[in-house]
């Protein structure tokens, strides 16, 4: 799948599995230019997200669901994923 791709892929996957109130990527490799990551082909996301599954769960076990939810492109397609995940209720 082609770079311009993967922020629509990452939106789909994260809709079927959250189903999210709230999801707002923003792609920010072209920040990370001549990084050994971004060198690889990975992107760098940041990443708001709103889900009921968050309610009443420690940071770590939001970003477990989310990263379970990107799993296969992690590392390949994503190599960087800055997480912002709240609960309805911590709006």
């Amino acid at each position: 799948m082609s770079a311009h791709g993967r922020p629509e892929r990452i939106r789909a996957l994260l809709e079927a599995a959250l189903q999210p109130s709230v999801l707002e990527l923003t792609d920010e490799s072209h920040l990370h230019a001549g990084h050994a990551g971004a060198a690889s082909g990975g992107g760098h996301y940041r990443l708001r997200i709103v889900a009921r599954q968050f309610e009443g769960l420690r940071l770590v076990m939001r970003h477990r669901l989310v990263y379970d939810s990107v799993h296969d492109m992690m590392h390949t397609e994503i190599h960087a994923l800055a997480i912002t995940a709240l609960a309805p209720s911590e709006l």
